[in-house]
């Protein structure tokens, strides 16, 4: 894994030293000598992970980090705080100014590139996101809006070092503790916000709940912090490469924890602004905003995908046209807005009378049509003749109106290789025919093509 490094140290023997071992693992490195030239690079550079030395003149590395995070340029950028000191207060004051982790001089190699591969990776999924949100979260980003009430389901091997556990909580997480890997993942899956997950008991695998929980699709995300030995470097790197989020030294600092489990309930806060920014606008490129139903761009897509299927020797397909019957009266009569609830109460009928499998889409206007994969067409016309009586035996209530609506239906199966077009003009043909003699009925279009 490439990524671009931001060495920052006001000793330039330490800055060598660091330079040296990144590019050794083939990342690309930037330096600075002071905090006022780390900030100038952060802003115009972009790089990917910060090594911020603590004790700088001017700028100290406190001071270069809260201001990085003020930012909104760079408080997106993970910041890895490098030091002489190993005081509590030192490391406490570095998370707080938002660090994401805080390394003791000499540091040991093999943790400081667990740590950077990481907090790269991190990077990259949030980066991904933000790319394919396209700016919309106008006014959020990772600091703001955070609810601070929590919960999280500890993982441990026993119900006693769970509770103990969770003695170091913060007062606004709720938890649940468990002790068996299969409760522990379903309870994962059932709802948290983070798990805290036990890796220091010799007879329980807490690495191994960490995978599962990682190989889901439906939690992969959740944040995971592992509580591991403070001599156990080698546990403490293995669950960063397994995905953990970060981790804590037993015995636990419950300030500490404080700081991290906010630092991860933020992130994912977050991250979950995004993806429902990002599913919203996805939907809204599918569906078509009146109705609900899906627009005419995506029914098309799928009947294409399915008439495509059926033509490699798939399963059958068949689709239904349905039009409105004397639509323009209702416009003509009572305006454009009964007409829109017209056509609301219609979709909904659409909807609660299809098949689970079926794809319902307005086509424009007043008229529908309905995929139907796997469907042959004497099921197609059955489920069609079912619809028009859904649809016909209950008046469409609006306000003081009530407005008796029926609907024409064409129906076609898809011949052999036969292309939408040709499909889509037998089904338009057969609705023709049954608006023709009479509207409120169901026409078939002969299997054979036109």
């Amino acid at each position: 894994m490439s990524a671009r490094i931001l060495v920052v140290d006001d000793i330039p023997a330490n800055v060598r030293v660091l330079e040296a071992k990144l590019l050794a693992e083939y990342f690309d490195v930037l330096t600075a000598e002071s905090g006022e030239q780390a900030l100038s690079l952060a802003q115009n550079e972009n790089p990917d992970l910060i090594l911020l030395d603590v004790m700088m003149p001017g700028l100290d590395g406190f001071e270069t980090c809260r201001q990085l995070k003020n930012d909104a340029r760079t408080r997106h950028i993970p910041v890895i705080m490098v030091t002489a000191l190993d005081a509590r207060e030192e490391r406490l004051r570095g998370l707080e100014v938002g660090a994401d982790d805080f390394l003791t001089k000499p540091v040991d190699d093999v943790t400081l590139f667990a740590r950077v591969r990481s907090l790269v990776r991190l990077k990259g999924v949030m980066d991904e996101l933000r790319n394919r949100d396209h700016g919309h979260q106008v006014g959020r980003d990772i600091a703001a809006g955070v609810d601070w009430a929590a919960h999280a389901v500890i993982i441990a091997s026993s119900a006693k070092r769970g509770e103990r556990y969770a003695s170091a909580l913060p007062a606004f997480v709720t938890y649940e503790v468990e002790s068996d890997a299969g409760a522990a993942f379903a309870a994962v899956e059932d709802g948290a916000d983070f798990a805290l997950v036990d890796l220091s008991s010799p007879d329980f695998d807490g690495l191994r709940v960490c995978a599962r929980i990682r190989a889901s699709a439906k939690v992969r995300e959740l944040p995971l912090i592992a509580a591991v030995n403070s001599d156990d470097v080698a546990m403490a790197v293995r669950a960063l490469e397994l995905g953990v989020n970060d981790f804590v030294h037993r015995p636990i600092d419950s300030e500490e924890l404080t700081v991290r489990v906010k630092t991860q309930l933020r992130r994912k806060h977050f991250a979950d602004q995004l993806r429902e920014s990002i599913d919203e606008r996805l939907e809204l490129a599918v569906t078509d905003a009146l109705t609900g139903l899906s627009n005419r761009a995506f029914i098309g897509a799928r009947l294409k995908h399915f008439i495509d299927s059926a033509n490699s020797g798939g399963a059958p397909v068949s689709v239904m046209l349905i039009d409105i019957d004397h639509f323009k009266r209702v416009n003509d009569t009572h305006g454009h807005e009964v007409g829109d609830g017209v056509l609301q109460a219609f979709s909904r009928r659409i909807q609660r009378s299809l098949r689970a499998l079926d794809h319902a889409g307005r086509w424009g206007g007043e008229e529908f049509v309905v995929v139907m994969p796997g469907a042959g067409l004497a099921e197609a016309e059955t489920a069609a003749q079912r619809l028009r009586e859904a649809i016909s035996g209950r008046e469409v209530v609006l306000d003081d109106l009530v407005l008796p609506i029926t609907a024409s239906f064409g129906v076609a199966q898809v011949n052999p290789g036969e292309d939408m077009a040709s499909l889509l003009r037998r089904a338009d043909m057969a609705l023709y025919e049954a608006k023709s003699e009479g509207r409120n009925r169901v026409e078939a279009a002969a299997s054979a093509a036109a």
